[in-house]
């Protein structure tokens, strides 16, 4: 890491086996606390985050998950995903806008779960 800091966005996703509040919790702090500590984050360098979720995840909002790990000062939105055919089920994706010096190439997005392979082409 060098220069100044740059705003960025991270990518990642995840899937549920079961819509329950549960696992909607479990796999998006999973999914959070990895983007973070891969790319060397800590809560101050978040400055938004907007989660999406399919149609078929509707037991709680992945906000509500964000919160309960420490992202209670961030500014979170969550959306539908547009139902496209053939899309992935049950999954919750994230963009989080932050702060860093890494550069774009350094980035490292994360795809857990059912989610892996949707993003081939970015780095690991």
């Amino acid at each position: 890491m060098s220069g100044s800091p740059s705003v960025r966005a991270l990518r990642g996703a995840t899937t549920v086996d079961e819509d329950t509040v549960e696992q909607v919790t479990e796999r998006v702090q999973e999914l959070l606390r990895d983007l973070m500590a891969r790319n060397g984050l800590g809560e101050d360098d978040v400055i938004s985050a907007i989660f999406t979720a399919t149609q078929d995840v509707v037991s709680m909002f992945p906000a509500t998950a964000a919160r309960g790990i420490g992202f209670g000062a961030v500014p979170l939105l969550c959306a539908a995903e547009i139902p496209v055919p053939g899309s992935k089920p049950r999954c919750l994706r994230v963009m989080l806008h932050v702060s860093t010096t890494l550069a774009r190439d350094q980035l490292h997005h994360v795809y857990l779960h059912g989610a892996q392979g949707l993003r081939d082409d970015l780095p690991a």
